[in-house]
This record gives structure tokens, C-alpha cells and sequence, in this order.
């Protein structure tokens, strides 16, 4: 019984560290589906997004969402130092190390609590090691305690660091394509400006962007469930947008060239279907509800009234739906999954940026904002300020 009880402990302790440096150590995506955190965060997350949807479409389901990613990370944390602690526990208790008195014979509790004691390096000294083998494994318990120790202050930092790289074009994105962003007015909003030349190097942009996001989201998954800061936005959602830009370009406007849309597309669409991989979800069935032949005509027509042409030959719109159909079936699928709503093509009646609001201004007594319309539009009434920071001319 001892020696099974010793076996069982040391195949915890085995699983917990090899988990350890798949998760913290390991940069690279671990492809094994048998995993202990893969299986924690299946079983945490199912019951809390089954919750969440119970929740009304507010910001009430968005705080608690955004609650899950940092507070799952603490729990495995605290899952992996238990097991460890019951781990030690077993090997003490097989070998007959501990007692609880001098003249008294210990007990699996006192095991446990002398292990807790030593791989949190408290030193209390109340109990201590009964012979060699006791003693080799205080020491080594004490030495995994301190490195997970040193593990989780170097992993907190880096992790933190990517989510704020993501967080910085995702929230630049919000001036150049509306909230939410869409294709169609990240396009109006470039042409309007006259600055369709700097779309070029937009989109070299969310390239690199894409590519930071595979690297650190492949080796620290935890990061998807990380939500943005505003309710309005997503990785996801800035993914998407990125992606239907690059169709857009792809199938052909008039001045733009498509070779640096085509680098974007497929540093975007293979950021995408990895993630999809990491949790497994399979792509879903492509049902083209997202931009049915009616909203392709509507597309085409706001960027003609926005002066800009897209190609409408023969063949054309097959061709958008061939590079829609490489990226939507996974963006869908993680979107259910992730409970991250897609933005559409175009954007939504009478939108506002979130540069445009504030907690201020949503008060009853707040005066009313006559400029909440998209970002390139003056209304009447609208203050020059606004119409300023609008359209970017001191002279407007």
C-alpha cells in the first residue's frame, strides 16, 4: 500500500512539472490533446461560458467573460502547487519520514502539512525529516517550490507584455475603422482622407501584428480568454476586419496594389486556423450568412459612393468568396467558442467611435453629442473641435 501511495505521488509530481514546462517553458505549440492544462480549461470553461450565456447581452456578460482569463490563470497556478504538495505528501508518507512528536507516529496529514511548509520554503521547523531518503526529498521538494516560485514571476510579466503588444493595434484600430471595426469603413475612411497610399502600410502593419499574435498566443493559449478593454472590441473582431480588408484589396481596387494584402492575408488566415487547432475547434460549415449577395451589393455601393472602385467582373465575387471561405469557417468557429461577436462588412447605422464617448456623456444629465456618427462625417450642430479631430484639418 506504502509503495503504490509513493507511485501515485511521484506520476503527480511528474505530470504536474512536465505540464509546467510545456505551459511556461516550452515556446512552441504543444500538439499532445492528453494535457493537464488543456483539461482544466476545458472543464472550467464550459460551465463558465454555459453561465455567461445565461447572462442578458450586456455589459454584465462581458465583465464576467473578461474576469475569466487572468482569474483561470491564478487557479491553475494554485492547482499546480496543490498537486505538488499532494505529490510530496504521498512520497513522505511511503517513506515513513515524518512524525508528528517524538515518541508519537506520523499521519498522511502531517506529511501534508510538512509538505505545504517545505515547498513553500516556510521553514517552520515544528517537524522535521526522519532519515536520508526524508531529507533527499525535503530538498527537492524544496527546490521545485522555489523554481515554480521563480517560473511564475518570470511568466506573469511576459504574458502581460504580449497582451498589452495585441492591445495597442486593436485600440489604433479604432480611429481608422469605427467601433466595431469593418472593412468597408477602414476602405471610406483611408479614401476620404485621401490617404488610400497608406493603406499599403497599414496592413504591412497588422502583418507583423498577426505574426506577434500567433508567436505569443501558440506558446501562451491562456491569452485568447484575455478580452479587450473596451466591450466593443476583440482580437478576434480586429482579425476579422484585417482579413475581410485583404479580401477586399485581393479581389481588386482601382490604384491599390494586392501583393502586400496578399503577404497580410495569409499571415492573418494561418494566425487563425493555429489558434482554431489550439482548442481544437473545427472549422464550421461555410453558410455565407456573414455577407450574403445582398450585403456584397451594399458593400460594393457604399465604397463606390465613397469613391472607391471595387473590380466587378466576371468572376469576381466568386473569387471573394473562395478567400472568404479560407478564413470565416474558423473565425465563426472561435467566436461561438470564445463568445467574441464578428463585426460585419459594413458598419453599423449610426455608430460611435469610442474616442467619440464617455461614462460622462451616457449620464442623464449630460448634454447631448450631436457628433455621434462615423468619425468622417461633420453633423449639424457639431462643434469645430470635433470636426477638427474629424477630419484632421485645422481649416475645416
Amino acid at each position: 500500500m506504502h509503495a503504490l501511495v509513493g507511485i501515485i505521488g511521484l506520476l503527480l509530481i511528474v505530470t504536474v512539472l512536465w505540464d509546467v514546462f510545456e505551459t511556461i517553458v516550452l515556446p512552441r505549440r504543444v500538439t499532445r490533446r492528453v494535457r493537464l492544462t488543456r483539461l482544466f480549461y476545458r472543464t472550467v470553461w464550459q460551465p463558465w461560458s454555459a453561465v455567461a450565456r445565461i447572462l442578458p447581452k450586456s455589459k454584465r456578460r462581458e465583465t464576467f467573460l473578461s474576469v475569466f482569463g487572468p482569474l483561470s490563470l491564478l487557479v491553475l497556478l494554485t492547482l499546480w502547487a496543490t498537486v505538488l504538495v499532494l505529490g510530496f505528501a504521498s512520497i513522505d508518507w511511503a517513506i515513513g519520514s515524518r512524525t508528528g512528536s517524538a515518541d508519537a507516529p506520523g499521519s498522511f496529514l502531517t506529511d501534508f502539512y510538512f509538505s505545504g511548509t517545505t515547498f513553500f520554503t516556510l521553514g517552520l521547523g515544528d517537524i522535521t525529516p526522519n532519515g536520508p531518503a526524508g531529507r533527499t526529498v525535503t530538498v527537492i521538494e524544496a527546490s521545485v517550490g522555489f523554481g515554480l516560485l521563480a517560473l511564475v514571476i518570470g511568466y506573469l510579466p511576459v504574458l502581460y507584455q504580449s497582451f498589452s503588444r495585441r492591445e495597442v493595434n486593436i485600440s489604433m484600430l479604432d480611429a481608422r475603422a469605427g467601433t466595431p471595426p469593418t472593412a468597408c469603413e477602414l476602405l471610406r475612411r483611408h479614401q476620404e482622407a485621401g490617404s488610400m497610399a497608406n493603406v499599403d502600410q497599414l496592413l504591412r502593419d497588422w502583418e507583423s501584428w498577426s505574426a506577434d499574435l500567433l508567436e505569443s498566443h501558440l506558446s501562451y493559449p491562456v491569452l485568447c480568454f484575455f478580452r479587450s478593454q473596451h466591450d466593443n472590441q476583440s482580437w478576434l473582431a480586429a482579425l476579422s476586419t484585417v482579413l475581410d480588408t485583404c479580401s477586399l484589396v485581393m479581389v481588386g481596387i482601382d490604384g491599390m496594389p494586392k501583393w502586400q494584402a496578399q503577404l497580410t492575408f495569409k499571415m492573418a488566415r494561418h494566425t487563425i486556423v493555429d489558434i482554431a487547432q489550439i482548442f481544437n475547434a473545427a472549422p464550421s460549415k461555410e453558410d455565407g450568412q456573414r455577407l450574403t449577395s445582398e450585403g456584397l451589393a451594399g458593400v460594393r455601393t457604399m465604397l463606390s459612393d465613397s469613391g472607391i472602385a471595387l473590380r466587378n467582373e466576371p468572376g469576381d465575387d466568386a473569387t471573394l468568396a473562395e478567400l472568404r471561405a479560407m478564413y470565416e469557417p474558423y473565425t465563426e468557429v472561435m467566436s461561438r467558442y470564445l463568445m467574441m461577436p464578428l463585426p460585419g462588412w459594413m458598419p453599423k447605422a449610426r455608430a460611435s467611435d469610442n474616442w467619440q464617448t464617455s461614462a460622462f456623456e451616457n449620464t442623464p444629465s449630460a448634454p447631448e453629442q450631436p457628433f455621434k456618427k462615423c468619425i468622417m462625417g461633420a453633423v449639424p450642430g457639431e462643434s469645430r473641435a470635433h470636426r477638427v479631430a474629424a477630419s484632421g484639418d485645422p481649416s475645416d
